[in-house]
């Protein structure tokens, strides 16, 4: 069985959620020859041009960098990937599809750790779309990967729980499983001995990337629904509605889904109880109360810290 050390794998990742597993591999001493990772890009408030956390992370452990614009189509990338031998390439939230000209090159092939139990949420955002729909469980899959997005043969996958967590909340559970997941398998996918299950295609949902105008909350929806999306859009996007003239940002809110009668209801949106235990609204077919909100250009505060110094007219609207 070849050591830890005598393993040369090619590490591919960007965001947070990339950052276990590749901390995960130096620790158990595996030999990661390169990191690539998105360009250093604009980002924040100030659009200041910044290095992706994987980079810096990186960088910390003193691993080499690559930075390509693209990789597709780009033979000067290939030709340094080849150029190493890698044994294997481990990705994880890297942002980009891998070409069959680099998913050939390494012997024990490509892996990556994606979000979502497979073949359920292929694509950008599982965990968002996953917390959207209201599930109770999602999970990491680790699979071979193919030129298809998300569609190849699955070796391990992990599950949790994740009733009444928002996206932020399962992030932070999926990615150090995610990278337990890795460690664990790596010495089978090394031998030879691990697993390939095809997936179900026909079970596949897709998960697209999340547009900050989908964190728009339509009062008109199911009280459930709203709830879902505001745990979704949790801590971004960020979920919000507009008050009068501000967009009011809402960070956690509850659902009581018990229908008011249908000749009294109120518009939804409206504003039906304004306390110290929240701000009470209408939607659909229940009401949604607001537990911790967010002006403009202020930090998010719960509805009892924010009525100390300001005041919400009970029967406005949320539009």
């Amino acid at each position: 069985m070849m050591a830890n050390g005598d393993v040369k794998i090619v590490y591919m990742g960007t965001p947070d959620f990339a950052l276990p597993a590749l901390s995960a591999l130096v620790h158990e001493d595996w030999n990661v020859s390169l990191v690539v990772t998105q360009p250093d890009r604009p980002r924040g408030r100030g659009k200041s041009v910044t290095p992706s956390p994987v980079k810096l992370r990186a960088s910390e452990l003193c691993l080499p960098i690559a930075q390509p614009d693209r990789i597709k189509d780009n033979a000067e990338f290939v030709n340094l990937i080849t150029d190493l031998h890698p044994d294997l390439i481990v990705v994880a939230a890297y942002g980009k599809i891998l070409p069959r000209e680099l998913l050939d090159i390494p012997r024990f092939g490509c892996v990556n750790i994606h979000a979502s139990l497979l073949p359920k949420y292929r694509g950008a955002a599982p965990i968002h779309r996953a917390v959207e729909a209201g599930e109770t469980e999602t999970g990491v899959t680790l699979m071979y990967m193919a030129e298809e997005l998300d569609a190849g043969d699955i070796i391990a996958a992990a599950r949790i729980d994740i009733a009444g967590m928002n996206t932020g909340q399962v992030h932070d559970l999926l990615a150090p499983l995610g990278a337990k997941l890795l460690t664990d398998t790596l010495p089978a996918i090394v031998a030879g001995t691990a697993p390939r299950v095809t997936q179900d295609h026909d079970a596949a949902t897709y998960a697209p990337m999340v547009r900050k105008e989908e964190g728009h909350i339509d009062f008109n929806a199911p009280a459930c629904v709203i709830g879902n999306k505001i745990r979704a859009m949790n801590p971004a996007p960020g979920a919000y509605a507009f008050l009068d003239d501000m967009q009011m940002k809402i960070v956690r809110a509850r659902v009581c889904e018990d229908a008011p009668n249908a000749e009294t209801a109120p518009k939804p949106g409206t504003l039906l109880c304004v306390s110290q235990d929240g701000i009470t609204v209408a939607a659909r077919d229940g009401v949604v109360i607001l537990d911790v909100i967010q002006a403009p250009g202020k930090k998010p505060l719960r509805v009892s810290e924010y009525l100390k110094g300001n005041a919400i007219d009970l029967g406005g609207v949320f539009r």
